[in-house]
């Protein structure tokens, strides 16, 4: 599915804290959305998913206002894993995987032999299997992110959206995740703070910074050292060839503070395709 932020703004506490943003998503493609702490990125994608109202614009999904769907409907278009899944819940990582399933049951419904069989994919894939029986309250944060891609899985919608997908995950996990998340031929889009993992996993990255979109394209384009300073206030170095660029970031002295390079002015709208 095709995904369109047009002139996106959304306010939270009387601020705004994204700020006109507009982009396209094309069908299949996996996308990172990066930026600085306050950037804008999780309030951009909750505005997708409907978490909130977008104070002015419109978030769509194959050219259908998401706001228009009912919640069933949404729900098979948009699978979500938050950084932070809820912990307060009395339910076995089986039970939360099989809520993935909820939203293709007619009212009532009872759990097929397919979402049994798919729930058993999903948890398989996100190599959970072994903590079926275990109660989501007593796993660490790392297990439930785990728990969390399984019930997202299962959900079987075409469209992703993962905030922060690697909280909490050791360096194998994030690699495993996100090599999973790109394996699956959906549309994708990933709020990361990792610079490294969105340049091996992500199609295209959008850049935020103070709640606008600052540059959009290739990693390899969009990754240069002088917006990575400009938008992250760090000098890098890039290792590795053009095209499997590796980051190290150390802080920048005080002096060069004052000498940051201004933000990258973009047209209002910036398409991010394959």
């Amino acid at each position: 599915m095709r995904v369109e932020f047009d002139a996106v703004t959304v306010a939270l506490g009387g601020r705004d804290v994204v700020r006109q943003a507009s982009l396209v998503v094309e069908p299949g493609t996996v996308v990172g959305l990066v930026g600085p702490n306050g950037s804008g990125k999780s309030s951009l994608l909750r505005a997708l998913y409907r978490a909130v109202r977008p104070r002015r614009g419109a978030c769509r999904i194959d050219g259908r206002d998401v706001r228009d769907l009912s919640g069933r409907q949404a729900a098979r278009a948009v699978a979500v894993m938050l950084q932070d899944p809820p912990t307060d819940f009395d339910l076995s990582v089986e039970e939360t995987v099989m809520l993935g399933r909820v939203p293709h049951h007619a009212s009532f419904g009872r759990d097929t032999t397919e979402d049994v069989e798919v729930v058993a994919d999903a948890m398989r894939r996100a190599e959970v299997t072994d903590l079926a029986d275990r109660m989501v309250a007593t796993l660490s944060g790392g297990q439930r992110q785990r728990v969390m891609l399984a019930r997202a899985l299962a959900q079987q919608s075409s469209v992703m959206v993962l905030d922060e997908p690697s909280n909490h995950l050791d360096i194998s996990h994030q690699h495993e995740l996100l090599s999973t998340v790109r394996g699956l031929g959906r549309t994708v889009i990933a709020a990361l703070h990792d610079l490294n993992l969105a340049a091996q996993y992500c199609d295209r990255v959008v850049v935020l910074d103070g709640g606008r979109v600052v540059a959009a394209g290739p990693p390899r384009q969009v990754f240069t050292p002088e917006l990575i300073r400009s938008t992250f206030r760090v000098d890098v170095r890039v290792l590795g060839g053009h095209d499997d660029p590796v980051f190290a970031f150390r802080r920048l002295d005080t002096a060069d503070d004052l000498t940051l390079a201004p933000p990258i002015d973009l047209p209002a709208e910036s398409s991010i395709s394959s």
